[in-house]
């Protein structure tokens, strides 16, 4: 198994749709029209890369999602090489899907078919500029690198000082490893060096904010009403750490 699909749309559990949607929609993030496939209240934000995907059901939260085709074909192949389930959802009448957890229990759902659809109202950034990764905090980059690698062969770059940072092409996502003690949770990396005119924003609208929380030299960290944190950076935190070969090969990892 090579790949666990496209990447779809970071999934959060979130108790008031209305107030999640009210704040991303406030700083620029497109409602996007959803799908009836979930019996539960369900919207999707977008900024044209990043899909947010706002959840009213108590499932693992934030999940990273992927769409696969046949996904029950899918999810044997997954089982005979050693995938433990969460849940496992695959009936000829209900819309198939899984979950399943990495080393350091963050969230991972499949899906057998997109849940939304874009339009090119969501092509433009947010205020908090342009996204460039989804960061996992991990205990031992090499160790969950090498859980992510065979389903996202492909390593952008590779630091390894002050702290350990990995991040991989999850075919559709820029997926971070880091074990910075400032991050807590999965979260949301963006790039915005018009720093002025985004705390002018948090100001404006009142929005729940810490300045230079201490990860990677972010210069705000932006709380959404379910949790989710939003860190703004005035330049990737990676732009100059050295980069793989082109062959991406993950065979041998530092360290």
């Amino acid at each position: 198994m090579s790949t666990i699909g496209r990447f779809l749309e970071f999934a959060i559990e979130t108790p008031s749709i209305l107030e999640s949607l009210h704040f991303y929609k406030t700083l620029g993030f497109t409602e996007l029209e959803c799908s009836d496939v979930f019996t539960h209240k369900y919207a999707v934000v977008s900024d044209g890369e990043l899909n947010i995907g706002l959840h009213d059901r108590e499932v693992k939260s934030p999940a990273v999602t992927f769409v696969q085709q046949d996904l029950a074909t899918h999810a044997r192949s997954m089982a005979d090489h050693g995938y433990d389930f969460d849940f496992l959802q695959l009936h000829e009448d209900a819309f198939n899907e899984l979950g399943f957890t990495d080393r350091d229990g963050h969230a991972v759902m499949m899906v057998e078919a997109r849940t939304f659809n874009m339009t090119e109202d969501a092509e433009n950034d947010s205020a908090c500029g342009s996204w460039f990764e989804l960061s996992l905090p991990v205990r031992d980059t090499v160790r969950a690198a090498q859980f992510w690698a065979p389903v996202a062969p492909t390593v952008l770059e590779v630091r390894e000082e002050p702290t350990m940072h990995m991040r991989f092409d999850a075919t559709g996502v820029a997926l971070g490893l880091s074990e910075s003690i400032a991050l807590k949770a999965p979260s949301l990396c963006f790039r915005n060096p018009d720093r002025h005119g985004l705390m002018g924003l948090m100001e404006q609208g009142g929005f729940d904010y810490e300045k230079y929380p201490g990860y990677e030299g972010a210069y705000v960290a932006i709380k959404a009403p379910e949790g989710t944190t939003l860190f703004v950076f005035e330049e990737d935190f990676l732009g100059e750490s050295y980069e793989v070969d082109e062959s991406g090969d993950t065979a041998d990892f530092p360290g």
